[in-house]
């Protein structure tokens, strides 16, 4: 088995993970969290010697059953936040992000529950635009980067 790339220290937490911004007929994907209610995008921890890239096709297809490609990496975040709920609750969280635009090869079946079982939802942009999705920077700037050809960074530190 293969070590995800987090490490805790005291209160505090570390990770490395991926994210996809995968769109099919006009909507995103996103995962409903089983806490809070809230929403994220389909992804996970990349383990020791894997590239962020394989993360999030491997992640795509475990999560959702998609075959997939990654078209470009979109985002680079450092995200900062107050652990919520689960095995994280008032943890200090740090996460280190890399978010990718997906495209769905032909005939991919989408699973309608991920590996944890939690909820899959197409949202339209409007409804992204919306709607309460982690991190926080996602619903503001979701025009801008579907619609960007380069590497955003952003730092989210509003949910410390």
């Amino acid at each position: 088995m293969k070590e995800d790339c987090c490490f805790s220290k005291g209160n505090n937490w570390f990770r490395y993970r991926t994210g996809a911004f995968i769109v099919h007929d006009g909507k995103l994907l996103f995962v409903k969290s089983k806490f809070g209610g809230y929403y994220y995008m389909i992804g996970g921890a990349v383990q020791l010697g894997e590239t962020s890239e394989n993360c999030i096709i491997r992640e795509v297809r475990e999560e959702a059953g998609i075959a997939a490609h990654a078209e470009r990496l979109a985002v680079v975040t450092e995200n900062f936040f107050k652990g919520k709920d689960g095995i994280f609750d008032g943890m200090d969280c740090h996460v280190l992000e890399f978010y990718y635009i997906i495209s769905m090869e032909e005939g991919s079946e989408i699973k309608a529950v991920n590996d944890e079982g939690e909820e899959l939802c197409w949202l339209t942009v409007q409804e992204a635009k919306e709607a309460d999705i982690k991190p926080s920077f996602i619903p503001e700037r979701i025009e801008e980067i579907l619609g960007s050809k380069t590497i955003l960074h952003i730092i989210e530190e509003r949910d410390r």
